[in-house]
């Protein structure tokens, strides 16, 4: 029986998600649970790898039982991941030795400001800035916390790995400590013009080079199925690897230089294929490495936000304005501005490209007039405006003031039309929306397709993907540039402040 299926596996901030595709890349099934988060202090988050590997085993469990296909069938896992977060365990038990440190979580602070000298050294051989966002730090943070964990670090006992390596560990039955390059190139120690771990990097945050993963190309095998081990049977390969935006990336078929994709989650993830040319941003912008077609390593600029589809909840959950997230489309229906309100989310600070892990959330403007309405609305055109922050920087340095003619677009929030059009509108270029907005879990599973042989490249993909909607935009010039000098003004009273 030919094996034509791919089973892709999600594992994102708040939830872990399987899907099963067929060889036409369709959704067969899908399942999905959430997982606790916990903030034991202020502006920290944890994640238990336990309860995380035991998600994914459920997911995995649940699609296979509504899909019906036999396990034989499946040709290939692919795996993508939310990036950054850390997690450290015994190599012996395969017990993680705490709980994992976030990628949002900002602990780390002032290990960053005590590094500050280095700044220029990370830039130039990561691709990164320094700071707490990223996973050196919280390496180091965990070995120096954990009592007597340095110590068994430096005798080989200890294995770190993002989520991809935790679940690749558990998946084959700890065979295999391995991670591909996108992950690596997010960790602070991953050298992207050598592409290998960097030992002046491990130095200098007092990294035994022991505890790091082998890092491969995302499309290649990384170890197979151990049955005793997974809900899987013996040997099916693992052949396919991407941190989640640049799983987005290749799911939106951006496989050459100048292409450009912005994924609509927790946080806005802006990410242009650079192709051979590794640009340094002097403007605040991140490089790191992404993948070609056939998961060979390129390079690309990415502007992180931190906080996109968050806002949304926030006005649920905190202020109450909204019971679910769809309810904002009806509280801003009729309300055509918002009267000058602007609302900056710094909930965890403020990603590219400013990049001030003090800086806290703001609502400028608020006059008596002022409503949840207008609220409402101006935490949507927040995410519009910091995505213009870095879209105009990134077009800038990578195509020296021509115009990139679109953006294309994924992640939940971009359901929202309101959202979509007035990105449109301010920043002056077509948008595109696909019909499978999971582009995490449609690149991931292509790639793992392609890596064995069930799809032959590029030539097979294009052919799948399929347009939802164009949006055009409709807004003049002046209206732009007026709405977004009062953006910028919110910002800069923001900085000053923090």
């Amino acid at each position: 029986m030919r094996c034509e299926y791919i089973l892709a596996l999600d594992q994102g901030t708040t939830g872990s998600r399987a899907f099963l595709l067929d060889q036409k890349s369709r959704v067969v099934a899908s399942a999905y649970k959430e997982f606790k988060q916990y903030f034991p202090k202020p502006g920290w988050v944890e994640h238990d790898a336990e309860e995380i590997w035991k998600s994914c085993v459920d997911v995995i469990k649940g699609v296979l039982r509504k899909a019906k296909v036999p396990v034989s069938q499946i040709a290939a896992i692919g795996i993508t991941n939310q990036r950054e977060t850390t997690v450290v365990w015994d190599r012996k038990t395969g017990k993680p030795v705490a709980r994992a440190i976030v990628w949002q979580c900002r602990r780390t602070s002032d290990v960053c400001r005590r590094l500050s000298k280095h700044r220029a050294l990370f830039k130039r051989k990561t691709g990164l800035v320094l700071d707490p966002y990223f996973s050196g730090t919280k390496i180091q943070w965990i070995l120096d916390n954990v009592k007597g964990l340095r110590q068994r670090a430096q005798k080989g006992d200890i294995c770190f790995g993002t989520i991809d390596s935790w679940l690749i560990w558990k998946l084959t039955g700890g065979t295999q400590h391995v991670t591909d390059m996108t992950n690596a190139s997010r960790t602070l120690v991953f050298n992207i013009r050598h592409f290998q771990w960097d030992k002046e990097l491990l130095k200098i945050l007092r990294i035994p080079q022991s505890v790091l993963p082998h890092v491969q190309h995302s499309g290649s095998v990384f170890g197979k199925t151990k049955k005793a081990a997974s809900p899987l049977p013996e040997g099916i390969p693992i052949a396919a690897v991407l941190g989640d935006q640049q799983a987005a990336l290749y799911g939106q078929g951006c496989y050459d230089a100048g292409t450009m994709k912005n994924t609509y989650g927790t946080g806005c993830f802006i990410v242009l294929n650079t192709g051979k040319k590794l640009i340094y941003s002097k403007k605040g912008l991140l490089s790191t490495i992404a993948s070609d077609a056939k998961g060979r390593p390129v390079y690309a600029m990415e502007g992180s936000i931190f906080i996109a589809g968050a806002v949304v909840q926030w006005l649920r959950d905190q202020l109450g304005i909204i019971k679910t997230a769809a309810d904002i489309e009806n509280l801003i229906k009729g309300v055509k501005d918002t009267q000058g309100v602007y609302f900056v989310p710094a909930f965890t600070g403020l990603g590219a490209p400013y990049w001030d892990s003090e800086a806290r959330g703001i609502i400028t403007g608020l006059t008596r007039g002022a409503h949840a309405g207008h609220i409402a609305r101006a935490a949507l055109e927040a995410i519009a405006y910091q995505t213009k922050d870095v879209f105009d920087i990134m077009q800038k340095e990578f195509h020296e003031g021509s115009k990139v003619p679109a953006l294309r677009v994924d992640g939940g929030a971009c359901q929202n039309d309101f959202l979509m059009q007035f990105q449109a509108d301010i920043l002056g270029a077509k948008i595109i929306r696909p019909k499978m907005i999971d582009s995490t879990v449609f690149g991931v599973a292509q790639l793992a397709g392609v890596t064995v042989g069930l799809w032959k490249g590029k030539q097979d993909l294009v052919k799948m993907h399929k347009k939802d909607r164009e949006f055009l935009p409709k807004m003049s010039l002046k209206d732009r540039k007026t709405l977004y000098a009062g953006w910028l003004t919110a910002i800069r009273g923001l900085t000053n402040d923090s």
